[in-house]
């Protein structure tokens, strides 16, 4: 589907208009253009497509003003319309069935590397992203412990077809194996020989769910979001249940709300399993990940 380099221009001042009127940031319209017109930063930011007499688009024209017209009329997150979401140095394909991977748990995978190389963590074992959704944290975890083994969990099926095409598409399905199951329970096999878990488990109060804003509410997955009263249900869960999997020095590393710090800490520090409890903050300063070590 070609169309002119004019006729797309004229196209993206309209939707920036929509954009300030719907409040919704102008540079999403230069992430769509991205990915369905194969157009660069710097040639949409000067504006310099404009003089092309033909550039390909992956739809038509009223099909890409239809897809703008969901984001700004019913909020559809821009990842789910292209079905893309960047993550790290990854493409990640997205849907609703996965919640869209956030900048700030690209850390968890950061401080997991820094374990291993501070602290002796075992990398060439066992180390498992639970509650995986798009497989990124699974996927981050075999590119950057490229000798361990990664095992994967998620309860949504749909959620586990979206991580393994990601996996595949990335070339780390030999990597990563995926399971269909709540937690530790399809690991039963691993107990006491697992180096690492990591989760972005979900962590938003009940009460809060249903106050965000309307682009996580109306469209990405509650179960990946509702913690229960508090929160700290799976959080709680995870602390309980880990010791029996993890090895001796094994890294727990956890993403939290801001808020939720002490409480995971003191509930890590008063189990009895765990050592050498520290809280990281992501880039904007909040206290987000929680991480403590197997005794």
């Amino acid at each position: 589907m070609f169309v002119s380099g004019l006729e797309l221009w004229q196209w993206m001042n309209q939707a920036k208009a929509l954009a300030i009127a719907s409040d919704i940031p102008q540079a999403e319209i230069d992430w769509l253009l991205q990915e369905l017109a194969g157009l660069d930063k710097l040639a949409l930011r000067l504006e310099s497509f404009k003089d092309l007499p033909k550039i390909e688009l992956k739809l038509s024209l009223s099909e890409l003003a239809q897809l703008w017209q969901r984001r700004w009329q019913e909020r559809v997150p821009v990842q789910y319309l292209t079905g893309v979401a960047h993550w790290r140095h990854f493409s990640l394909k997205v849907t609703p069935a996965v919640l869209i991977p956030r900048p700030e748990t690209e850390l968890l995978i950061d401080l997991a590397v820094d374990a291993v190389k501070n602290y002796s963590v075992n990398p060439t074992s066992h180390w498992v992203d639970l509650g995986t959704g798009s497989g990124a944290i699974a996927i981050g975890l075999a590119s950057a412990l490229t000798n361990a083994t990664i095992h994967a969990v998620d309860c949504s099926f749909e959620a586990l077809a979206v991580a393994r095409l990601n996996a595949e598409n990335l070339g780390l399905a030999s990597r990563v194996n995926f399971y269909q199951g709540l937690w530790w329970e399809p690991l039963g096999f691993l107990k006491g020989k697992v180096s690492g878990m990591v989760s972005n488990p979900p962590y938003i109060p009940s009460s809060t769910v249903l106050t965000l804003q309307p682009e996580v509410v109306r469209h990405e997955p509650h179960l990946a979001l509702d913690g229960g009263l508090d929160g700290l249900d799976c959080i709680r869960h995870l602390i309980a249940t880990a010791p029996d999997y993890l090895a001796s020095g094994g890294v727990w590393l956890v993403e939290m709300m801001a808020g939720q710090a002490e409480a995971v800490a003191d509930m890590l520090e008063s189990h009895g399993s765990y050592g050498g409890v520290q809280i990281f903050s992501d880039l904007a300063g909040i206290d987000r990940f929680a991480l403590a070590y197997r005794l």
